[in-house]
């Protein structure tokens, strides 16, 4: 007798024993073959490091469009942060319209002091002094950024971390209208390499208004955290955007790890080669955590430069704006 539970098969009665066991193979063809009834999903490799090579088309990742929530998250949100909105749009409007600074120009606006000191040194050491760069220059540029911001939907961000993750979206939201760079907010979550499942919060071509609002409302932890298939999908919609600047920020609260064997150091070859695929495209991955196990793991997977461990979860919604500004400056 096969009975349901939330994303599996649980099999139970003579056959295992008397015991209640799942067995993998199930979980993974059932829950595929039903998510393909109504929806094709997408093929990706996944890179095995102990045989320093891919597993060809082995998982599948399906697109869903998150279920709304009813609650005005958003609204309560806003009232809750109540000024500091206000402050966090001016300062993002601000920024929009801040120079860059441009240094060792042949001409320019200003003397660049660093380029001065140098081309003194090298006379004072006997060396012809350069006559050119010597200059500042500001120049104001349109903003070409484009930016995708994957979030862990996984059973472990049940409570607290679900609510600030909301509550940063909410906020980071509010920053990007002023600012006007474009951006989209995808969750990812699933079991097994059979059903990995990636939700649609808010796509490039959206405008953040009451169905996003909604959306963000609806965020629930799920299953599991295979990372790899959802960064290899999302550098795929990366790819189809035109920007000269092109992020992929992931908010996650631990490591990769799936019902199956996708866990230690497994999860994080994988996500780590999704990772330098993403390098090699071009783009710029940024991970925001808050394991405070983080840097055990994260160092190796994302660069030591590109990566925050952020240790008390109610930090999230202040730091997050600020991060992306960082980012982009």
């Amino acid at each position: 007798m096969k009975t349901r539970f939330p994303g599996g098969v649980l099999v139970d009665g003579a056959a295992a024993g008397g015991r209640a066991v799942y067995r993998l193979s199930d979980l993974a063809e059932e829950d595929g073959n039903e998510q393909a009834a109504g929806q094709r999903g997408v093929k990706y490799d996944e890179w095995d490091y102990r045989r320093g090579g891919y597993r060809r088309n082995w998982c599948t990742l399906y697109e869903h469009d998150i279920d709304e929530g009813h609650e005005p998250f958003a609204e309560q949100t806003l009232k809750r942060y109540g000024g500091y909105v206000t402050a966090l749009r001016n300062r993002f409007e601000l920024f929009r319209q801040e120079p860059k600074l441009l240094r060792r120009q042949k001409d320019g606006d200003d003397i660049d002091i660093d380029a001065m000191v140098e081309a003194l040194a090298d006379t004072r050491a006997g060396m012809p002094p350069s006559e050119e760069d010597l200059f500042i220059r500001y120049e104001r540029k349109e903003r070409d950024i484009a930016a995708l911001f994957l979030l862990d939907m996984s059973g472990s961000t049940k409570g607290w971390v679900n609510q600030a993750e909301k509550e940063a979206l909410v906020l980071m939201c509010e920053a990007l209208s002023a600012l006007g760079d474009n951006y989209a907010i995808y969750g990812f979550s699933g079991m097994t390499r059979g059903r990995c499942d990636f939700y649609r919060i808010k796509g490039f071509d959206e405008n953040y208004g009451p169905d996003v609002k909604k959306r963000i409302s609806g965020i629930e932890p799920k299953d599991y955290t295979r990372m790899g298939p959802a960064l290899r999908h999302s550098a795929s919609i990366l790819r189809r955007i035109e920007a000269r600047t092109r992020l992929l920020i992931v908010l996650s609260d631990g490591k990769p790890e799936d019902y199956d064997a996708y866990k230690g150091d497994y999860g994080v070859e994988d996500t780590r080669r999704a990772l330098i695929e993403a390098k090699e495209k071009g783009f710029h991955p940024f991970c925001i955590t808050i394991d405070r196990e983080a840097r055990s793991y994260l160092p190796h997977m994302y660069g030591a430069a590109n990566y925050i461990a952020i240790d008390d979860v109610k930090k999230l919604p202040d730091k997050i704006p600020e991060i992306y500004r960082r980012l982009t400056a």
